[in-house]
């Protein structure tokens, strides 16, 4: 029986970590939620269906091609729904799925406490910051 060195346990143990943080569904949406405009776009669509052109006035830093790519992974992930009129121009509209309507809460509820308590995680970070100079 050979026996293991630590450097390999710690290995094998971050190996399995990752593994599960892979698959944890909690991490998964965190990297969804957690990206820059994806929470923005689905709170613009919470008031109902929105025209690209629309929905790039009402976030006014985003670029078209963050725009463009932000909701081909909104709608892949299926919490947007896009349609097509065949108009001259083409008219292209997003609407939130019924996914989309019930991450909508969540959302909500972490803009609430963003609200409420950021001011003390700011006064937390400068307490800290002052402590350390």
């Amino acid at each position: 029986m050979t026996t293991m060195t630590a450097a390999r346990r710690r290995q094998e143990a971050k190996a399995e970590f990752d593994a599960y943080m892979d698959e944890c569904p909690t991490h998964r949406l965190r990297g969804i939620i957690g990206n820059k405009w994806s929470s923005m776009i689905l709170l613009r669509l919470e008031d109902g269906p929105r025209r690209y052109a629309d929905l790039g006035r009402a976030l006014p830093g985003v670029s078209a091609k963050m725009l463009t790519q932000t909701l081909r992974s909104l709608e892949r992930d299926g919490f947007v729904a896009r349609s097509v009129t065949p108009t001259v121009p083409v008219q292209v509209e997003y609407t939130l799925t019924v996914l989309g309507e019930r991450l909508i809460p969540l959302l909500d509820a972490v803009r609430q406490w963003a609200d409420r308590h950021m001011g003390e995680v700011d006064e937390a970070r400068a307490h800290y910051d002052a402590a350390r100079t």
